[in-house]
């Protein structure tokens, strides 16, 4: 083996490694969301603009151990907005859950109940309402789902119904994301 090329492959190794970037969570939300940083975006940010969106979620993994990422995405949304340096108070986050996505903001008890382990997602659920998310339930998924309010994770409303939570949201200026 030819050893005299070994620093020059170290330090293209090494090069490398500094060019790949890794995802990252926070500053919101600490253990979920994790997102790039974007160095010097073409696109430029409007950091003075107040960002609101509603984020509609109705769908679920198959899986009762798997974490539904369509709710985490309200982590990344928060994630990548402070790590941009725009300031968290002029983030604005609501999530409305509805249809097959309701089993995942019930509490673990609940959810042990029904699947016979813990709720994959209660504690990113915690963390996005600590964080101010604001995170409804549609009233009648909850009746045709038989997910009653006392199943549901502390802090999440439930609504008349999803529909008519996104219309109030979007009044109030509140941009929907359906996922």
């Amino acid at each position: 083996m030819n050893f005299h090329h070994s620093p020059l492959f170290l330090l293209f190794l090494f090069c490398f490694l500094g060019i790949s970037q890794e995802k990252s969570t926070g500053p919101v939300i600490a253990d979920y969301g994790p997102v790039f940083k974007i160095e010097n975006p073409d696109f430029k940010t409007d950091m003075s603009q107040e960002f609101k969106v509603v984020f509609d979620v109705m769908d679920s993994p198959e899986s009762h151990t798997e974490l539904n990422k369509k709710l985490e995405t309200a982590a990344r949304f928060l994630n990548l907005h402070a790590q941009a340096g725009i300031p968290v108070s002029q983030l604005k986050v609501a999530v409305i859950v509805h249809n097959a996505a309701s089993k995942d903001i019930t509490h673990d008890e609940a959810y042990k109940t029904r699947f016979g382990v813990p709720n994959p997602n209660s504690g990113m659920v915690q963390a996005l309402l600590d964080a101010g998310v604001e995170i409804i339930y549609c009233g009648q998924s909850s009746m045709a789902r038989n997910f009653p309010k006392e199943d549901l994770i502390s802090g999440v409303k439930i609504a008349l119904s999803a529909m008519t939570a996104n219309i109030q949201l979007q009044n109030q200026g509140y941009r929907p994301i359906k996922l």
